[in-house]
């Protein structure tokens, strides 16, 4: 593959102020010579659907469902089974900050689909899709606590049922009620619970501790998992961390308004001096799996922390920039920056040898079953420190997938200072400045894909495909709907920051959209959000812009002068046994399209622009949700397949675009609105 050659680009500036900020522990051009954001571009700049199996994982029944923690699931798989953007007439739209120093750093959402963010040291629901944020609801400890502490926003999560679960720079973990039975956001979140955790495990412990609370999460039974460390834990300095959890029976009591007596109710396991989390824990129904920057364990609640195994691995320690190096920071962790990431048969992570492996170890056991060395063949001058968690899918035939990308150079070189606490989340703290002021050609390269297949006589891993081409920071996004990762990287070329989409399957870029050549449009780490509408990705930047990269997919083909709104369309997948649960009969050819449309005529056209349909038109039905919740077919008159220019088609060849139109009445069987001159209609195909 071509190398690019490597080049700053970008001014030298100061970011100013410290920012608290989310942080992940743990090519070639568009094909075409056509610009992607080019709407009269041909038919081919859509990109072909190249669906998957849905990912394979576990429903945590103490969880939200979609994007509930930084890496989307309790797995950690930084993967996401809903649909997003192809390039159909695409565009970026942003949300512009004016209340945060910088745009949302970390996006959660909850069950009704409410974005959850970091709010000036506090934690908000707040209209991300709007031309400027806007505020919903929040909780702010200064204004409702009494100050002297803010919410870490890293390993904040949401539950299922949709209170936040955040820890504090006080070691304390709160749970906030954000909003009531009816899904209505409340102005002003409610604590629910507020434990000091460090001070009930020392209580356990029987000794002080001197490493501050990391990150929590709920493990299938409903216990709450914790874990003390920071970004970088030195071996040599002997601080006294911990693992364990609170038993979900006190978090009940105290949520039902009852004392629960904590000295019976948290359970700790003590580490060795200088032994501390470095990442957030992932959590499945064998237990929490927690990586230290020595051991990764499996622990389960049992009257106590049961420790099923602990599995050491190797480290050369905390990495950083060298003489000659073309970078000036480092890695980030002293062990495996990478967090654990889960299925149902395996734990996998980086360790932090030279060179860097991945390893994947039996969940049931704790040996490491495969490995392989990663991103050891990069241009002269470059190390590797593997610090934003890994995507990991599950094909549930056999294979894991595992995406690792390189993060050296981002990390500052003053976290080796004796002095520095790494879990202070703040932008001056945690990074390089001069990756922060001059752009991706302070880090490190390499992107690169390796499989763990099960074989006959166990486990064996091979790389599919490396990338020492991109220089990328963000947490990547898979799609099982699509087919296609999705990231923010910098042309090193032009300077420009720019979306990016590349082919799981072979590693290409077939998909860049620029946004800007300024240096505060920076990623800054942090991961790319999806959220449930299946037409946005979202990616915060250094700058006072959140940014959401959606496709066009939906227009109104008698009055193209009118924009629909993007944000009020929604393309989702249904599922086979969804949809004959609601009423559909025969087999699902399409996702669900659903749009609203606002001051519209009595009827009206709609027109689903879609890609992903083959076979004869003949053979197709249309149904359309009603306000029961129930799919009826809709009758042949008011809908039809026609080409982009509106002639009716009879075959359908997949990867050609193509338009359902259908006529819909204001206040009809099914406008799914309410409101006069407003349209809701969700339509699905069906063979």
């Amino acid at each position: 593959m071509k190398k690019k050659k490597l080049q700053c680009s970008v001014p030298t500036l100061l970011l100013a102020g410290v920012l608290c900020l989310t942080l992940a522990a743990c090519g070639a051009k568009q094909s075409s010579d056509m610009l992607a954001s080019d709407t009269d571009s041909a038919v081919s700049a859509a990109l072909p659907v190249k669906a998957m199996n849905a990912k394979r994982v576990d429903e945590n029944p103490y969880m939200a469902k979609s994007d509930a923690n930084i890496h989307h699931d309790g797995y950690n798989t930084d993967s996401t089974d809903e649909v997003l953007p192809l390039g159909i007439y695409p565009e970026i739209n942003v949300s512009y900050e004016k209340t945060n120093a910088n745009a949302s750093p970390a996006i959660y959402f909850d069950n009704y689909g409410h974005a959850v963010v970091p709010l000036l040291g506090g934690i908000a629901i707040r209209d991300l899709n709007a031309e400027e944020a806007t505020t919903l609801g929040y909780f702010s400890p200064k204004q409702h606590d009494g100050g002297g502490y803010v919410i870490q926003s890293s390993y904040t999560f949401l539950d299922s049922e949709n209170r936040i679960v955040c820890p504090t720079s006080n070691n304390h973990v709160l749970m906030l009620r954000a909003t009531d039975e009816a899904g209505n956001v409340l102005p002003e979140f409610e604590k629910v619970l507020d434990i000091d955790i460090k001070a009930a495990a020392e209580a356990a412990l029987g000794k002080e501790l001197t490493q501050n609370l990391l990150s929590v999460v709920f493990d299938y039974d409903g216990n709450l998992w914790f874990a003390t460390g920071g970004f970088r834990i030195y071996p040599e300095r002997e601080q006294q961390g911990v693992l364990g959890y609170i038993a979900h029976s006190a978090i009940e009591a105290i949520l039902n308004g009852e004392q629960a007596d904590l000295s019976k109710a948290v359970f700790v396991y003590g580490l060795a001096l200088g032994e501390g989390a470095e990442n957030g824990i992932a959590a499945s129904k064998d237990g929490a799996v927690i990586l230290t920057n020595q051991n990764c364990y499996l622990l389960r609640a049992n009257n106590g922390v049961e420790a099923v195994w602990c599995t050491p691995y190797e480290s050369v320690g905390a990495k950083v920039s060298g003489e000659g190096d073309k970078t000036t920071g480092g890695g980030l962790a002293w062990g495996g920056g990478c967090s654990p990431s889960l299925t149902p048969d395996l734990v996998m992570f980086t360790d932090n040898a030279d060179p860097v492996k991945l390893l994947a170890l039996d969940m049931k056991t704790g040996k490491i079953v495969a490995s392989l060395p990663v991103l050891d063949d990069l241009p002269e001058g470059y190390q590797v420190a593997v610090e934003n968690s890994a995507i990991v899918y599950d094909d549930s035939e056999g294979t894991v997938s595992t995406i690792v990308c390189n993060w050296f150079g981002a990390g500052n070189a003053g976290l080796a200072d004796p002095n520095n606490d790494s879990s202070i989340q703040s932008y001056a703290n945690i990074y390089d400045m001069n990756w922060l002021t001059k752009g991706n050609c302070m880090i490190a390269p390499g992107v690169e894909r390796v499989d763990t297949v099960k074989t006959d006589s166990g486990y064996e891993m091979k790389i599919i495909w490396s990338r020492n081409d991109l220089s990328d920071t963000s947490i990547l996004k898979l799609s099982t709907a699509t087919g296609y990762i999705y990231g923010y990287v910098q042309d090193l070329t032009t300077g420009m920051w720019q979306y990016i989409i590349l082919d799981f399957a072979t590693g290409e870029t077939v998909f860049t959209m620029d946004v800007s050549n300024k240096y505060g449009y920076n990623n800054m780490a942090i991961g790319m959000y999806a959220g449930n509408s299946g037409n946005a990705l979202y990616c915060p930047t250094g700058y006072l812009e959140l940014l959401r990269l959606q496709d066009r997919f939906a227009y109104l083909p008698e009055m193209p002068y009118r924009a629909v709104d993007l944000d009020k369309a929604a393309r989702n997948v249904l599922t086979q046994e969804q949809f004959e649960q609601a009423g559909g009969e025969g087999t699902v050819a399409s996702w669900r399209n659903t749009v609203t449309i606002e001051n519209v005529h009595p009827n009206t056209t709609v027109s689903f622009r879609m890609n992903n349909l083959s076979g004869s038109a003949a053979d197709l039905e249309l149904y359309a949700y009603g306000t029961d919740g129930k799919l009826a077919e809709v009758s042949k008159e008011l809908w039809t397949i026609t080409d982009e220019a509106g002639t009716g088609v009879d075959t359908l060849a997949d990867g050609t675009l193509y338009e359902l139109r259908v006529s819909v009445a204001d206040g009809g069987a099914f406008d799914l609105s309410e409101a006069e001159k407003e349209i809701k209609i969700s339509v699905v195909l069906a063979k």
